[in-house]
């Protein structure tokens, strides 16, 4: 089911620095985000998550970054980063 690992790391004062575990399990509880396309995503640990293929890495990291900025956690200039490994 979770077939990919990426690394997600936001942007701070020109430094790229690992998503807390906090951050990704907040984002990934479907009860908040409400989309159905994140069911499988696992948060695994500080800037680690594993998953499913059908998850578009894209919208991923677009959504995760909008519910981060929502919640306080990145700031308006600050970027997210999610990669595959």
């Amino acid at each position: 089911m979770f077939a990919r690992k990426i690394r997600v790391e936001y942007e701070k004062d020109g430094q790229r620095l690992s998503c807390p575990l906090k951050w990704l399990d907040s984002f990934s509880m479907r009860n908040f985000t409400n989309a159905s396309v994140f069911d499988d995503t696992l948060p695994v640990a500080d800037g680690q998550m594993e998953i499913g293929s059908n998850v578009p890495l894209d919208q991923l990291k677009d959504a995760m970054e909008d519910w981060f900025r929502r919640k306080g956690c990145l700031g308006k200039d600050e970027r997210l980063w999610c990669e595959a490994v």
